[in-house]
């Protein structure tokens, strides 16, 4: 028997109810009480982070601490649809914040305007899940690896160009429950011998089946040994933008920024030169991405923020819910071919 983890004092007021009508009837009062009685701590209010911040509202959960340190630039104002065009050289957490919290009077929108990388430990504690974009590998692995000991739900994400991911991790043990058509055997009258019981599946019947998933870390997640005969027979089958990811994070580190239009022949070649150094590290072919992979990653593109923010968006509703089955652990956009990938990596 699993017991679903509920939160304390959540009592959804006739208003609230009526708010969320749509959502209750959805995936149930439990899932919105639960809901509704969650912090989240958004990290990075750029294209993506402005996406996810609007689902999170409308959702319904508890409180949502907007993070942000850096102003608003003229790239920032093309796919941050929360900030207005007039706060150019503003903090963005604050400029986006009269925006998000018109979308939901109910939800306490907070703007924090501290840089992240200062933050201690105590201060991630405070919430129930974490959502880190725009944020560097050193931090993510902080976090993560604080989270998670803490049973705190961690999701990371990013948009560079066509491309995007999305990674979660919801700890040793996520408890959920998922929607299934009800099994019920029927007894059937046969014609040349005794009743025989068979079972069907009927579907206008459904039933809660409680579940458990487990995650691996953030570190564990990358440090896949790909000169291992398993790891070689599923190269084929991995999502190119697994490893593309970590030359884009692996240039954030270097370089303190993600690769910028108006410096595109110079952040082409380091590029290039950080994907030939990543796959060697790791024992791969120099060929496994193409060679213009660097005409597409640059700059945040709203349509792929709105895409990969939905799905982030999404998880995260799911995870402080306890409703549907998680993405277990990736989820990758490739805008170039048109497609959407989940997929795991780690230790099973």
């Amino acid at each position: 028997m699993i017991d679903m983890i509920e939160k304390e004092d959540t009592i959804i007021s006739e208003e609230e109810a009526a708010q969320y009508d749509r959502q209750i009837r959805l995936w149930g009062l439990d899932a919105q009480k639960r809901l509704r009685g969650s912090h989240v701590l958004l990290v990075g209010l750029g294209g993506l982070g402005a996406e996810v911040a609007k689902n999170l509202i409308l959702a319904g959960v508890k409180g949502l601490t907007l993070l942000d340190h850096e102003q608003v630039n003229e790239e920032c104002c093309q796919a941050q649809f929360l900030i207005p065009v007039s706060a150019r050289g503003q903090n963005r957490a604050q400029a986006s914040l009269e925006r998000a919290q018109a979308l939901n009077p109910m939800v306490e929108v907070k703007a924090d305007t501290q840089n992240v990388e200062s933050k201690p430990d105590e201060f991630f504690l405070q919430f129930d899940a974490v959502c880190l974009t725009r944020c560097s590998w050193k931090l993510m692995m902080r976090v993560d690896q604080l989270c998670s000991q803490k049973n705190i739900k961690i999701f990371c994400g990013d948009v560079f160009g066509y491309h995007g991911y999305m990674f979660s991790n919801l700890g040793k043990e996520h408890h959920y429950v998922e929607e299934k058509p009800k099994v019920r055997k029927i007894t059937e009258e046969a014609s040349d011998g005794p009743e025989a019981k068979k079972a069907k599946v009927d579907p206008n019947e459904t039933t809660m089946v409680k579940k458990t998933a487990s995650f691996c870390s953030l570190k564990e997640a990358f440090e896949v040994d790909w000169t291992s005969d398993k790891a070689k027979k599923s190269i084929k089958r991995t999502p190119k933008d697994y490893f593309l990811l970590q030359v884009l994070l692996k240039f954030r580190s270097d370089k303190g920024r993600d690769p910028q239009p108006d410096k595109f022949t110079e952040d082409s070649e380091r590029l290039l030169q950080l994907c030939e150094d990543v796959l060697q590290s790791k024992g791969l072919q120099g060929d496994l991405l193409p060679q213009d992979f660097t005409s597409y990653c640059f700059s945040e593109m709203a349509p792929v923020c709105a895409v990969v923010g939905g799905v982030l968006s999404q998880e995260v509703v799911k995870a402080l819910s306890q409703r549907d089955a998680p993405h277990r652990n990736f989820f990758f956009f490739d805008g170039v071919n048109g497609s959407g990938v989940v997929d795991y990596f780690g230790r099973e």
